[in-house]
């Protein structure tokens, strides 16, 4: 048997923790040759942005211990031999009914409030971060939704053209609600999410029901191009506005994430006029990581609008 390869083990302080990282020289990425040092150092550079986004959101990581082209797995849990210091919240897996379901499927999960915490959960090969859409309160109490969230599924036949097409209906209709800023994000797999910031004064429910609402008056007006039912039968050709992502037990890839696809491709906040121009038949793709990179210091961190309190 050939002789196993001995894990590269580095001992690092970050935000005055210290902790070792392993495997650096490790290809995540084949077709890139992306290795671990450069996802490390990629959330090392976003983790200003991003953690801001993350809150005070439990958070659930999708893993790739192998690289991209090995099994993967997702974890809410904490991980097992999670230092003391990682910070963590106990809520229930249905979501932020914890309170009226005290003993039914209760899960403890990790935050990430400092660059120590992405760090340790990255270092575990988790490449996707997914969040809720609400957070928990200094106390971990769990809080209403502050953000609401359209998921663009593109059917096969259908892609980011597409989806440009329909954030633009969506658009307008988020501000005639009163929703404010609207941020859009290419998911960095086919489709997009639109984030609005939401003032907490409302259920999970409440907002799935306006999102549910809004996905049939799409449907209604464009019935060429959007469906609301989640039949896959029905999606051919056209975009599923997908409502049911505000359900309170449900998550989203959380901006800025990596996704563990053949490429290092990230959920990247886009510019409503980069829509506009996919919209109408221009240039309009998934960005890699290095381009986020790039982008971050050319505009800046286009989904500040979404950042929120952290849940104080």
């Amino acid at each position: 048997m050939p002789e196993k390869k001995r894990q590269e083990r580095v001992s690092v302080e970050v935000a005055g923790r210290r902790m070792t990282v392993v495997n650096l020289d490790k290809v995540m990425y084949p077709a890139t040759e992306t290795t671990k040092g450069e996802v490390l150092s990629y959330y090392a550079q976003v983790a200003p942005v991003m953690i801001p986004l993350i809150g005070r959101r439990a958070v659930t990581r999708i893993r790739w211990p192998h690289g991209v082209e090995g099994p993967m797995f997702f974890e809410k849990n904490l991980p097992s031999g999670a230092p003391s210091w990682l910070p963590r919240v106990t809520v229930s897996s249905h979501g932020r009914d914890a309170d009226a379901h005290p003993d039914r499927d209760r899960l403890t999960y990790p935050l990430v409030l400092d660059l120590a915490d992405l760090t340790y959960l990255v270092n575990l090969a988790s490449l996707e971060l997914h969040v809720h859409q609400w957070q928990v309160d200094t106390d971990d109490h769990p809080l209403n939704p502050d953000r609401l969230v359209i998921d663009l599924d593109p059917g096969s036949g259908a892609g980011l053209t597409e989806c440009a097409q329909v954030a633009m209906w969506v658009k307008p209709r988020l501000e005639e609600m009163g929703l404010g800023t609207t941020v859009p994000v290419t998911s960095g797999s086919k489709g997009m999410q639109l984030y609005a910031a939401l003032p907490g004064k409302h259920s999970a429910d409440d907002i799935r029901a306006l999102a549910q609402d809004l996905a049939q008056e799409m449907t209604k007006k464009h019935p060429d191009l959007v469906v609301w039912k989640m039949t896959k039968s029905l999606r051919p050709g056209k975009v599923f506005l997908d409502w049911s992502q505000n359900t309170a037990a449900k998550t989203t890839i959380c901006p800025y994430s990596l996704r563990g696809k053949a490429a290092p491709y990230v959920a990247a906040p886009r510019t409503w006029g980069e829509v506009e121009e996919g919209a109408a038949g221009g240039p309009l793709a998934q960005l890699l990581f290095t381009e986020v990179l790039e982008r971050l210091d050319d505009v800046g961190d286009l989904a500040a609008a979404l950042a929120g309190n952290r849940g104080t």
